[in-house]
């Protein structure tokens, strides 16, 4: 059943993203929707697609899934190194900077980097199919927008924006390492 609960958010959550994708859909559903209305409608099904994807991993990781590999200490440090590269990624999608120019599709990039670092650290069933789905998610999305020609953002002219990513990116990084990993996942990565 948390297997189950897990996929069924990852459908839900990962679903409502690939429909961005589909243009003519999207299109369709604003026709119908209205813009707002599709963007509330986006809105709870991603969350609610996350917060059953979360609750059903953590379920899952609760009951002991099998573990499938090893992970060497090695790599865990290797996750550490990677989710700093990811952190400032995700920061840079919302900074108008050379950084967020350069990587064209930050937010993915993020997301990708996110995902390859989990799968480094983690070798459960349930870490593994979780980081497997968000980084082939990703890897499509970013597929897609290159079908769609979707235009990389222009870098703006001084470096204030790339500071500041790196620095909301350090940031974030403490937050999730020091806050959100041990007391919310309750796995503590330092």
């Amino acid at each position: 059943m948390n297997m189950a609960m897990m996929l069924f958010g990852l459908v839900v959550f990962l679903g409502i993203h690939v429909v961005t994708s589909l243009r003519g859909l999207r299109a369709a559903l604003i026709a119908r929707l209205g813009e707002s209305g599709y963007k509330g409608f986006y809105a709870l099904l991603a969350t609610s697609g996350l917060l059953l994807t979360a609750y059903g991993y953590a379920l899952w990781r609760a009951a002991g899934p099998e573990q499938l590999w090893y992970p060497p200490l090695g790599l865990r440090h290797l996750t550490l190194l990677l989710m700093l590269v990811s952190t400032i990624a995700i920061v840079a999608a919302y900074v108008p900077s050379h950084i967020r120019s350069t990587l064209k599709h930050p937010m993915l990039v993020g997301v990708k980097v996110w995902a390859l670092a989990h799968l480094l650290a983690n070798g459960d069933a349930a870490s593994m199919t979780l980081f497997l789905a968000v980084l082939a998610w990703a890897v499509y999305d970013r597929i897609s927008m290159k079908r769609r020609a979707v235009p990389p953002p222009a870098p703006p002219r001084g470096y204030g924006g790339d500071v500041l990513a790196v620095g909301g990116g350090l940031l974030l990084y403490v937050v999730l390492a020091f806050v959100f990993h041990p007391y919310v996942i309750g796995v503590p990565v330092m």
